[in-house]
């Protein structure tokens, strides 16, 4: 590509503010890349949330401060599939095991894993999944108040609407 006097190559793929862009506009590339993130993320911080000496709040507050922001960096452009939902998903009931920790089960008396509607009901905030689409649905307003002014953002919605359609 070339512009004035410069000349750019053309790539597949590259980062720009912490972002991974394709020429093809690939959001399952950004959700993977963003999760390795969250992964590493999680893993820095695994000691604290596993800790018996910090309340479940505080590790809770940990996640939302720490790990989450990385994992939804950008996430107001991602249209998710039911897959990518279910990689998300994922992701957090992981780091939400780890918090909560395992039970022991009334009726055998081992310990097991707490099932995804005990994960739900012991945290109250919004899952992941819902937090994206709340933060996208918020772009979209924002979009839609800048009128024709910005008249290229509308297109790119409506484009986007479309494809996801």
């Amino acid at each position: 590509m070339r512009t004035h006097n410069s000349t750019f190559e053309t790539v597949e793929e590259f980062k720009y503010l912490g972002t991974t862009l394709t020429n093809q506009n690939s959001t399952p590339e950004e959700i993977k890349s963003r999760l390795r993130s969250g992964n590493a993320c999680y893993y820095s911080v695994q000691n604290l949330l596993s800790s018996r000496l910090l309340s479940k709040n505080l590790k809770i507050k940990i996640y939302r401060s720490i790990v989450l922001p990385v994992v939804l960096y950008g996430c107001e452009t991602w249209s998710l599939t039911l897959g990518e939902e279910r990689k998300l998903r994922v992701f957090e009931n992981m780091v939400l095991r780890r918090i909560f920790e395992p039970r022991r089960d009334e009726v055998t008396g081992e310990w097991r894993r707490l099932y995804n509607e005990e994960l739900n009901d012991l945290y109250s905030s919004p899952n992941i999944v819902r937090v994206i689409k709340s933060r996208s649905m918020r772009l979209a307003e924002h979009v839609a108040r800048m009128g024709e002014e910005m008249g290229c953002l509308v297109s790119w919605w409506r484009n986007r609407k479309e494809r996801d359609q």
